[in-house]
């Protein structure tokens, strides 16, 4: 049998339904939804979308995940269908906070919903940090301005773009990569975010390309982490607006010499 359809047979069980029962619920005939369970036939993708909503179980750990080995009382229903696996807990039933490196973010972008990649993480408990769900990035390099290297950013995951505050600053986890920076504003097509230096423009990012959002809520910095001065973000400005000039004084010469 499949992997889908083990997931089937085994969603079936914890809700203690017949085979006929459920597929009235799904609006199927009983020999069709028995042959997608004994894995003799494929589900076409409206039956099923129609099954991952019935369950609140997205198509990808639907088809792709053994949700067998993960109790289900540890998923955590997200929007859109998605679900964020697994809650690692320790005896007292309190969240790890998992830890991603900078190194690993296109692997994170792969497995976040993939159980056992997630589980694989490092993890972390901070005693201020209880209620919600709570995600660590590494920053490595320069990958997440104004962290210096090696720091731990510390999101509260948000359920829905709709709770985004503007001026407040979040993770963004889209299909570019992991970035740290502030929300400004939303549309139905994009949002727009800025970057912690001023000298950088504000610029969109489209909703389909936005993954994950972590509300920033704690930065923890590397143990020998010592300020550094940045240069003067107006002069800065300056230098380059008069380096734009310069060109473009420069090409309007070439012009006149070559009519």
């Amino acid at each position: 049998m499949s992997i889908f359809a083990d997931n089937i047979v085994f969603l079936r069980g914890q809700k203690n339904l017949t085979q006929h029962k459920l597929a009235d619920e799904l609006i199927l005939t009983r020999s069709r939804y028995v042959s997608y369970e004994y894995g003799n036939a494929e589900p076409p993708i409206e039956v099923l979308v129609r099954i991952s909503k019935y369950y609140n179980i997205s198509i990808d750990l639907l088809v792709t995940v053994d949700i067998r080995k993960y109790p289900l009382d540890r998923m955590v229903n997200l929007p859109g269908n998605k679900i964020l696996l697994p809650i690692a807990v320790d005896s007292e039933g309190n969240n790890f906070i998992e830890i991603v490196p900078q190194k690993a973010s296109m692997g994170y972008l792969k497995g976040f919903s993939d159980p056992e990649f997630i589980e694989g993480l490092q993890k972390m408990q901070l005693p201020f940090l209880k209620n919600g769900k709570y995600r660590a990035f590494l920053a490595d390099g320069d990958s997440m301005p104004p962290f210096a290297d090696q720091s731990i950013i510390i999101g509260e995951y948000v359920e829905k773009l709709e709770d985004l505050k503007s001026n407040k600053e979040y993770i963004f986890v889209t299909t570019e990569g992991i970035t740290y920076k502030t929300f400004l504003k939303r549309n139905k097509k994009f949002i727009t975010v800025s970057a912690d230096n001023s000298f950088y423009e504000p610029y969109d990012i489209p909703l389909e390309d936005i993954a994950e959002v972590w509300r920033y809520v704690r930065g923890i910095l590397p143990q020998d982490y010592k300020p550094h001065s940045l240069p003067d973000e107006a002069n800065l400005k300056n230098l380059v607006a008069e380096a734009k000039r310069s060109i473009s004084n420069l090409e309007n010469g070439i012009l006149k010499l070559n009519p």
